[in-house]
């Protein structure tokens, strides 16, 4: 295998991995639910993004060629966390969850 794909592929893969445990660690240690939602839909999509980015480099250098179930994945990753989160979010102000104090509000009014 070439060189640079496996300095790539290293360097993805590690890259995927601190954004998921970023991500991971948001979610366990922030507040309240609304900032709660910023791990998994942001910090954990790039890591999971990267580390299926690594997948279809690793095939296609091993001469495979492009692994269409990894691309498959990762769009439609990249197209439903946002939305989740969005929706998520929709909800628990439908429902009237509480927020951390000094959070409330509605900054672009002021």
């Amino acid at each position: 295998m070439n060189p640079f794909a496996e300095y790539a592929i290293a360097f993805l893969l590690l890259l995927g991995g601190a954004f998921t445990l970023i991500g991971a660690i948001g979610l366990a240690r922030l507040p309240d639910f609304f900032t709660r939602l910023h791990g998994p839909t942001k910090a954990t999509t790039l890591g999971v993004g990267a580390i299926m980015l690594s997948s279809v480099i690793y095939f296609t250098a091993r001469g495979d060629g492009i692994g269409i179930s990894e691309v498959l994945i990762t769009v439609f990753l990249f197209m439903t966390a946002p939305v989740s989160a969005n929706i998520l979010a929709k909800a628990a102000m439908h429902i009237g969850v509480k927020t951390m104090d000094g959070t409330e509000g509605k900054p672009w009014e002021q």
